[in-house]
């Protein structure tokens, strides 16, 4: 699980509250996060695989948005993979453990390990956080035109430079200015969890805002691209809303235990005695919640790739081969009958002013299909619509 806990215990003098919670059950915890994490790697791997009999999610243009969908589960996979590393060596080295409770000048190992396996999912699901408000702001970007696949050059700065620093700065003042010395006072802390969890707030509180704000420039986009609002057109809008509504929904559920965790953990910290008996009640809910987040953290990764794809099944297909998409195909036959000029002057006015609309209808169902890319009926439906509009329409010229 991810949590600036994890930073706190590899201090020797580190609070009573961290202590509580890292060292409540900590063979059962670790099993609890090895298992979770391994079945979310598993089934996140299983659902990003290509699958027997089943229609490519592949665009006619790479978006950033599906860029983005798939740097959020690399960085899960990654994190998952960091999670049964550290609970793995904590289980077969249990000695590794011990040493860090006593301040050994000479052996510095155990230390290291424990900063920098801790710093390394933290740096991970930071990095979830950020891409996760890059793909709210993208889309948004994406609906109003005004971003493109370059953009996500700009995205990996934001992103990874963001993470890096946050992370590399609440580590340092949390040991500053020796890991002895850490947790000594809440100048050490305070800063270490703000840097935390400032990115998991930023998209609990804006994401939402920027997905309601895509999905009402989605409805009159869907309208302006005919001129009507049918029953596909708010059908796919439905679509796109829902799969908004589950990306949060699982974004709530895996870390909605970490928020209430560390606010209890606060309150035990400011107490004079954790261990007093009216407090028996709030150190109970504060290790329920911290085996809670063992469990929820690691499934975020299978939980997305729900949200965004939808369950792609079991039949995995490993053989490498082209398939080809319906829409590239009528696109080059379209192509081909559009190759000779005209050699009518107002013919040729004519086929312009087609090629404007057709190149406004175009950028359009690009913008819905970067949002509804993981429904593979709904991004065919888009691009065969506007390309048996656009060949019926040519036809009816020629003819």
């Amino acid at each position: 699980m991810a949590s600036p806990r994890l930073e706190t215990y590899c201090c020797p003098n580190r609070d009573a509250a961290t202590e509580l919670v890292m060292t409540f059950q900590p063979k059962v915890f670790c099993g609890v996060c090895i298992g979770s994490a391994s079945v979310s790697l598993l089934l996140t791997i299983l659902q990003l695989l290509p699958k027997k009999g089943q229609s490519p999610r592949k665009m006619p243009k790479a978006s950033s948005s599906a860029t983005i969908l798939l740097l959020i589960s690399a960085c899960d996979i990654l994190g998952g993979l960091g999670m049964i590393f550290r609970s793995s060596v904590w289980l077969g080295f249990p000695g590794l453990v011990a040493n860090i409770s006593v301040v050994n000048g000479t052996d510095i190992w155990p230390s290291a390990f424990c900063v920098g396996s801790a710093m390394w999912i933290q740096l991970l699901y930071s990095a979830v956080f950020w891409w996760l408000f890059c793909y709210a702001v993208d889309s948004y970007l994406v609906v109003r035109r005004s971003a493109g696949l370059s953009t996500i050059v700009l995205y990996h700065m934001m992103t990874w430079g963001l993470a890096v620093l946050l992370c590399v700065e609440g580590v340092a003042l949390l040991y500053y200015p020796s890991l002895s010395s850490c947790e000594n006072g809440l100048e050490h802390a305070v800063p270490h969890y703000i840097t935390t969890y400032a990115p998991l707030l930023l998209v609990l509180v804006v994401n939402p805002i920027l997905f309601r704000r895509t999905v009402s420039a989605v409805a009159s986009l869907l309208k302006g691209r005919q001129g009507i609002y049918t029953e596909n057109e708010r059908r796919l809008g439905t679509e796109i809303q829902i799969r908004f509504f589950k990306i949060m929904l699982v974004f709530i559920i895996c870390w909605s235990a970490n928020i209430i965790n560390e606010s209890l953990l606060f309150y035990l910290e400011m107490q004079p005695d954790i261990n007093e008996i009216p407090l028996k009640n709030i150190r109970n809910a504060a290790l329920i919640t911290w085996i809670i987040m063992g469990v929820l953290n690691p499934m975020q990764g299978f939980l997305f790739t729900l949200a965004f794809y939808g369950w792609t099944g079991w039949r995995v297909d490993l053989k490498w081969q082209k398939r080809e998409i319906p829409w590239e195909s009528m696109s080059s036959s379209t192509a081909g009958e559009n190759a000779y000029p005209s050699p009518v002057n107002y013919q040729s006015n004519i086929h312009d002013s087609k090629k404007i609309s057709t190149s406004d209808s175009q950028q359009t169902d690009e913008a819905i299909s970067m949002l509804s890319e993981g429904s593979d009926a709904s991004t065919i439906e888009i691009y065969l619509s506007s390309e048996l509009y656009d060949l019926n329409g040519n036809e009816a010229d020629v003819e």
